[in-house]
């Protein structure tokens, strides 16, 4: 576990030495809440759902989460190109415990977004129900990232053209990312809408971030959860076949 130590601690330390990177990435979760939060709020407020920033918080949290797990993975073909992959794959450990290492170092990068943009909403004026739940809110957060983390090392593993890496994930962030209900209530959902949000990932986590930080939750927390698990371990596993299959 020492190799996947050394290459959790490698995706971090990139994190913290590229501050304009991780300013740079702030600025459409910024938007969202800005624009969104106060220019949709009154119009949410008059149907009665209450505060739209209130609602929508969690959602951009768990869309940052996205992001920037998500995105780690095109480390792979960075370093596939310039050869510290190669290395990397000869040294004698198991090639679960590299894609572990990377994984898990691109989810720690997505959590410390997320807290950002946390911190950001609550300057914002987000209000959790409780100090309380914090911690546990933060549970949820690295539930996500890892899920994301683990889907872009499945991608990065999969493709050689480092060209084709921001097609695919546009292919799949976005969808992902509109379909989770983050900037939407879920309830009566026209049907072929509420059958694709519940095969989203994400839905499952910004509900169960909502469901934590303000009272409010369409599956219950208890399904959230055990859904971002059964997600987590199925690409997990998935990642750990085509990290298996790659050529350097």
């Amino acid at each position: 576990m020492r190799v996947a130590f050394i290459l959790w601690l490698r995706e971090v330390k990139k994190y913290f030495r590229s501050p304009a990177q991780m300013i740079g990435s702030l600025g459409s979760p910024i938007m969202y809440l800005g624009i969104l939060g106060f220019g949709l709020g009154p119009i949410f407020q008059r149907a009665g759902e209450g505060s739209y920033l209130q609602f929508m918080a969690p959602g951009v949290i768990g869309m940052t989460i996205l992001f920037t797990a998500t995105f780690s993975g095109i480390g792979l073909l960075w370093d596939r190109q310039f050869g510290f992959l190669k290395e990397t794959l000869v040294a004698p450990v198991p090639r679960m415990t590299i894609m572990i290492g990377r994984t898990l170092g691109g989810a720690t990068v997505a959590l410390f977004q997320g807290l950002l943009i946390f911190l950001i909403s609550l300057v914002a004026g987000f209000r959790p129900s409780s100090v309380l739940v914090i911690p546990v809110a933060i549970v949820i957060m690295l539930s996500i990232a890892v899920v994301f983390a683990a889907m872009g090392t499945v991608v990065g593993s999969t493709l050689r053209d480092m060209q084709g890496f921001p097609i695919i994930m546009n292919f799949l962030v976005m969808p992902i990312f509109f379909l989770s209900g983050a900037l939407y209530p879920l309830r009566n959902l026209p049907g072929p809408l509420a059958v694709l949000t519940r095969l989203d990932p994400l839905t499952y986590g910004v509900d169960a971030l909502r469901g934590v930080l303000i009272g409010t939750t369409h599956f219950g927390i208890a399904l959230d959860l055990l859904a971002l698990a059964a997600c987590a371990i199925l690409l997990f596993m998935l990642g750990a076949y085509r990290f298996s299959k790659i050529e350097v």
